[in-house]
């Protein structure tokens, strides 16, 4: 994610915790709506002294939009524009979904997974210690548990233990997401 689009989503995060809407921000800082609506969504770069009277206004320090990573590992909130990407392979994107995947028996994970770029006709199985459980947000997901084919669209959801040969993939022409959450997670100490 960009410079642009972290700033834009650590300032709607704030106003909206605030409850300030755009027109407020807008009136009080002298910024158009427009542009403050491109700039939340990443569209726009903003000059210093504009974002220093949007900080002022939302009570927060000008630096903690440039100081993301001072999180401490004891933080229980994971903000949005905090996430990071992985990129497993080219069809895959996992955003870890906790600030300390270290001290806790769960990895709860947002995957985002494109169009396959070739017929995978016949997938590989899995299988493994723990268990899972996928909850879809967006697109449809197949997902194979042995001889078995599922097809899941948003807010359908699958639990299973991890040691039944598994796996999923995107037969779709659209973006499928969805939440993930496994046990054991393997980056506990």
């Amino acid at each position: 994610m960009d410079t642009n689009a972290i700033i834009g989503l650590r300032i709607k995060s704030l106003r909206n915790e605030k409850k300030y809407t755009l027109k407020y921000v807008s009136e009080n800082t002298g910024l158009s709506i427009g542009f403050l609506s491109q700039l939340e969504r990443g569209m726009t770069s903003i000059a210093i002294d504009s974002l220093d009277k949007i900080a002022t206004l939302l009570g927060v320090e000008l630096s903690s939009f440039f100081n993301m990573e001072s999180q401490t590992k004891d933080c229980h909130i994971m903000r949005r524009y905090e996430h990071k990407a992985n990129v497993v392979n080219p069809e895959i994107v996992q955003y870890s979904l906790t600030n300390n995947v270290e001290d806790f028996h769960l990895l709860p994970r947002l995957v985002a997974v494109t169009p396959a770029h070739q017929d995978e006709s016949n997938l590989e199985l899995y299988s493994h210690d723990g268990e899972e459980f996928i909850y879809i947000l967006e697109g449809i997901l197949t997902l194979q548990i042995e001889d078995e084919i599922f097809l899941l669209y948003p807010g359908d959801s699958a639990h299973i233990h991890s040691n039944v040969r598994h796996n999923w993939k995107n037969e779709t022409n659209n973006v499928v997401r969805f939440l993930t959450v496994h046990t054991p997670n393997p980056f506990k100490h």
